[in-house]
């Protein structure tokens, strides 16, 4: 028998075998979270208008209000759409 200075009970290697796959587990659903952040953090900025359709929304309302005439207004809606 084996009478050491802990008394003689250890949790013995299914312990050990349980804590290992419970860290897996835990480092596993952390890397998860993880990639799931950062991927829906990237998706938002695929889902914004173009930079241009709010230029022509305000064309568009200034034309509507009279601010400028159509020769203007087709003249400006050509640049903005040619530029990207």
């Amino acid at each position: 028998m084996h009478n050491g200075s802990y008394g003689g009970g250890g949790i013995g290697w299914g312990g050990w075998l349980v804590m290992v796959m419970m860290m897996v587990v835990f480092w596993g659903a952390i890397a998860w979270v993880l990639v799931t952040l950062i991927r829906n953090s990237g998706s938002r900025q695929h889902d914004a208008p173009p930079a241009g359709s709010d230029a022509l929304k305000i064309l568009d309302e200034r034309f509507a209000r009279g601010e400028i005439d159509d020769e203007e207004y087709q003249r400006r809606r050509a640049v903005l759409r040619a530029s990207p």
